[in-house]
């Protein structure tokens, strides 16, 4: 029997109109594969209709998210599927945007890659205090050139590069520090914190948060769509080069990735 990518909770920490959405292949870390994604995205489509007050993107198991399914997109090396896997992803996130209703990610673990993207698309933040981050695709032979775009857009531009050349994790407390996340909870008090968050928000008119939130980016992000277009077929011609393309199977292989020598 084949695992449900994505559990669908209402009325979620006893508050009405929270919906919680809980990333569920915790033996994969979460990873966005194809069914997650269009789990996601017939989720969000379906909240952003109804009559929701606030989100919650969760995972489950160990980690928030580790990002795409490296074995799922090394099965189909061909440019034509890592543009439509890409473009699929960045319709998702935009839907993030996009919809009504706040989006708050509950993270604990790590949040890696297009992990950390869908953090960084996320409204509101909120991560454990041993919670970790980074946008790791450079160590695999494939610049996070999507996640960027989310991470530019919360982080300073030099602290959103270093992440983006280096792969390295950042701690929760740094994350706060640059923006990244809003609050920082210890492990236990995650979920309470979370839903301080989403209750906080249920308080307030839904009309007024609705235009509110559609306001704040059709001022803030005038550029995104392009930027995701560039970002996505730069991802996708990058995932069709041969380092990347070895880097990508050197992870699945836990191996040291065997470089072309330049």
């Amino acid at each position: 029997m084949s695992e449900t990518p994505l559990i669908v909770q209402h009325d979620a920490y006893g508050l009405p109109g929270v919906v919680r959405l809980t990333l569920n292949r915790p033996g994969a870390f979460n990873a966005l594969s194809e069914a997650m994604l269009d789990a996601l995205q017939h989720s969000l489509d379906d909240v952003a209709a109804s009559d929701a007050r606030v989100v919650v993107i969760a995972g489950a198991g160990r980690v928030f998210c580790a990002g795409h399914d490296l074995k799922e997109m090394r099965a189909q090396p061909s440019l034509d599927y890592y543009q439509r896997l890409f473009a699929r992803c960045s319709r998702m996130m935009l839907t993030i945007q996009r919809m009504p209703q706040p989006v708050i990610a509950r993270v604990h673990g790590i949040a890696t890659a297009a992990g950390c993207q869908l953090v960084a698309m996320c409204d509101l933040a909120v991560a454990a205090s041993d919670a970790r981050f980074a946008v790791s695709g450079v160590n695999y032979g494939l610049f996070c050139a999507t996640p960027g775009v989310p991470l530019s857009r919360n982080v300073s531009r030099k602290a959103a590069f270093e992440m983006l050349v280096t792969g390295e994790f950042i701690d929760a407390q740094t994350a706060r520090e640059r923006g990244l996340v809003n609050r920082v909870a210890e492990p236990e008090q995650l979920d309470d914190a979370t839903r301080a968050l989403a209750a906080s928000i249920c308080e307030k008119p839904h009309a007024a948060i609705a235009a509110g939130k559609g306001l704040f980016y059709r001022q803030l992000e005038a550029g995104i769509e392009t930027a995701y277009q560039l970002a996505g077929e730069t991802m996708a011609c990058n995932m069709m080069d041969d380092d990347a393309l070895e880097g990508t199977q050197a992870f699945i292989e836990k191996r040291t990735p065997r470089w072309r020598k330049t």
